[in-house]
């Protein structure tokens, strides 16, 4: 009997690592976790990456982009809709060709939901990040059909990674770009992307550096963004009228291990950030650390956070690139990479 035990054992490692994984973290820190599950079990490409969530009247959608590997041609935006407690299959919503015989890469799909009810999917095409180009289509029946390709004007990238808000009648987009230092910027457009405006850099990436920006809300007039950055902490930057200019990028308390992190305002007014909590050796180049375990925290202030949940913890492996809303009934979810082959959603009831 010993004997079959451990043939069965050897013959499933997944089963013994997912097992390990799940008996490392303690009770206590998967609280308010009320669904855990991949949006797909099998699709065709290999690998995924940098998912992103919106809530339409259809039901919660997500994208991602997919293909052989990052940075390969061959990669696609798919994306799949959740409704009755079940994602679709994943299908194809943009491609990499720029023209009829150019095709390149594609990268960060950042959806959302215009207050008219257009349902925008910005994403960038390139053969490399620093060489990408923002482009956006556009579906007026929450993501049944979509609009062909626009590809935005030169030096527009749209929203980077994060998901972008609504001020004072301005959809004000979170960017950044990585050609000579890690530099964050906000761009603008009065009319859901068909004229745009940009903002300056807000740091010439040497020494501070940052990407990726996440914006939260304090009051009226007061927002914070969170960046990702080669630092080993995430950076910060605050704008007091309401997004239309910016402080200088400074450093925070929190660890970063070069990795996109994600933060919302809750509708109590307290602030929710995902991120991986991983502070790099100073010795490690550009501030590169593993992308595991992958935790939430709780703000009140943005200043001081307070662990609430750890979502994976498993050593040498990756989960990143978190997204998160949260949505109309109040429950946090939560879209991250899991080992560069699935999307995970996770769905927090923070009353629990």
């Amino acid at each position: 009997m010993k004997k079959l035990l451990l043939l069965c054992l050897l013959a499933c490692p997944f089963f013994i690592n997912a097992q390990v994984n799940r008996e490392s973290i303690p009770a206590q820190d998967r609280k308010g976790i009320i669904v855990d599950q991949f949006i797909y079990e099998s699709a065709p490409f290999p690998e995924c990456h940098a998912s992103t969530l919106v809530e339409t009247p259809r039901g919660l959608m997500a994208a991602w982009f997919g293909g052989v590997r990052e940075g390969h041609r061959d990669v696609n935006i798919y994306g799949s809709l959740y409704a009755n407690g079940k994602w679709s299959e994943p299908e194809l919503l943009a491609d990499g060709f720029v023209d009829e015989q150019t095709r390149y890469a594609c990268y960060n799909p950042v959806l959302y939901l215009a207050n008219n009810g257009e349902l925008l999917l910005f994403y960038k095409i390139g053969p490399r990040v620093v060489d990408w180009t923002g482009w956006m289509k556009r579906s007026n029946d929450d993501g049944k059909t979509w609009s062909k390709a626009e590809r935005l004007p030169d030096g527009i990238l749209g929203p980077i990674r994060n998901q972008p808000f609504e001020a004072d009648g301005i959809l004000i987009c979170p960017s950044s770009t990585e050609r000579d230092g890690w530099k964050v910027h906000f761009e603008f457009t009065k009319d859901n992307g068909r004229t745009w405006t940009k903002g300056p850099d807000l740091n010439d990436g040497k020494p501070i550096s940052g990407i990726q920006p996440a914006v939260i809300r304090h009051d009226a007039k007061t927002l914070q963004a969170l960046t990702r950055s080669q630092n080993r902490t995430i950076n910060e930057t605050w704008s007091r009228d309401n997004g239309k200019t910016w402080s200088s990028l400074q450093q925070t308390e929190m660890p970063n291990n070069n990795s996109g992190i994600d933060a919302i305002t809750l509708k109590d007014g307290r602030h929710l950030l995902v991120y991986n909590n991983v502070k790099p050796p100073e010795s490690i180049k550009d501030g590169w650390g593993g992308r595991s375990p992958l935790n939430v925290a709780i703000s009140k202030d943005g200043k001081n956070w307070e662990p609430y949940a750890i979502l994976e913890n498993e050593p040498k492996m990756e989960f990143s690139y978190p997204f998160v809303i949260q949505t109309s009934d109040g429950l946090v979810h939560i879209t991250y990479t899991w080992k560069r082959k699935k999307v995970k959603h996770v769905v927090l009831d923070l009353s629990k």
